[in-house]
């Protein structure tokens, strides 16, 4: 997923969840209140990788996500 965004001159911030338990707190925040997780609590899943774009207005699942939907 990153190598698409770099490619396509898209910026981000990469957090890795693992990295700091700030980082997998605010993941956990966003997975525990949006309905897009709904899908991913009942497979008991965790529901990375994903795209949190504009904190918390859409997310993203997809490997190689559609440009698109990311401008």
């Amino acid at each position: 997923m990153k190598e698409v965004l770099s490619e396509n001159n898209i910026r981000y911030v990469y957090l890795d969840i693992t990295d700091s338990m700030f980082n997998l707190k605010k993941f956990l925040k966003y997975r525990d209140n949006h309905s897009e997780f709904e899908e991913i609590r009942k497979n008991s899943s965790v529901g990375i990788p994903c795209l949190v774009i504009n904190d918390g207005e859409k997310f993203i699942f997809d490997e190689a996500p559609n440009i698109d939907d990311l401008k």
